[in-house]
């Protein structure tokens, strides 16, 4: 049983600090997951970068279903993730943390096109339709804005499948829905709900999506921000796990006999 899973992204391949590291290869029915365990804090511990060791694996090629498959499998108590964003907002400043509250992402597909859910067989006994208020756990989410300090709250995730990037009348068109959009943590949210994992979303803006501002966020900058963003997440779970409480799963799976 694992107390914490947590799902990094671009730039944060490692977790500094994981004590007692074991690399596991967890079979599934839709693949391999590459998942690397340990303790941390004297809670157990998981942790996948999702595009591998340098950034080998581009977000159309992240297995979702193997990955969230066999953090259940774990019995794992809960999943935190993080992303790096393009900010949709220009109000918002770069290199800020925020704890998601919602999620955008009505395709609800894979990047291959194929139906983001964990659901595939007529008559499977565990079928049925994902029921929530929010799509994030909200008591998760209040343990990780504790440890964060003064996170941007009350925004909104968006969803743009990869790897190339949005147009500009796509960001504008974001812009109405959401706040920061990224191309990984979609499925995850979606199949973590379907699997009754609790999961929560931190993220750190990078730069401004295209068109938000008018002069693009310069390379220099967006690098700089990288390496921020990983201090900044390594930092805020670090706190977490000090005083992390198992939160239950607050959604509904609505099931057929």
């Amino acid at each position: 049983m694992i107390d914490l899973a947590i799902i990094s992204g671009t730039g944060f391949y490692d977790f500094p600090g994981l004590e007692e590291e074991e690399d596991l290869r967890i079979e599934t029915r839709y693949g391999d997951a590459s998942i690397r365990k340990g303790a941390v804090e004297g809670k157990k511990v998981v942790f996948i970068a999702r595009h591998g060791k340098g950034h080998s694996i581009l977000p159309n090629m992240i297995n979702y279903r193997a990955n969230l498959t066999a953090l259940k499998e774990l019995r794992t108590k809960a999943i935190v993730a993080t992303t790096v964003c393009g900010v949709l907002d220009p109000s918002i400043p770069l290199a800020k943390l925020a704890v998601f509250d919602d999620l955008y992402f009505p395709d609800n597909r894979f990047p291959d096109g194929e139906a983001c859910t964990i659901y595939e067989k007529r008559g499977d006994k565990s079928r049925g339709h994902y029921i929530f208020d929010m799509p994030f756990s909200e008591e998760l989410r209040q343990q990780i804005i504790a440890a964060a300090g003064d996170p941007l709250t009350n925004v909104v995730y968006a969803h743009a499948n990869g790897p190339r990037f949005n147009t500009k009348s796509e960001i504008k068109m974001l812009r109405n829905y959401a706040s920061f959009v990224s191309q990984t943590a979609g499925p995850e949210i979606v199949l973590a709900g379907e699997l009754e994992i609790p999961y929560a979303l931190l993220g750190f803006g990078v730069d401004y999506a295209n068109g938000v501002k008018k002069e693009p966020t310069p390379v220099e900058e967006l690098r700089e921000n990288l390496k921020k963003s990983k201090v900044a997440f390594t930092n805020v779970l670090r706190d977490l796990i000090k005083k992390y409480s198992v939160p239950k799963f607050e959604g509904f799976i609505y099931r057929f006999e």
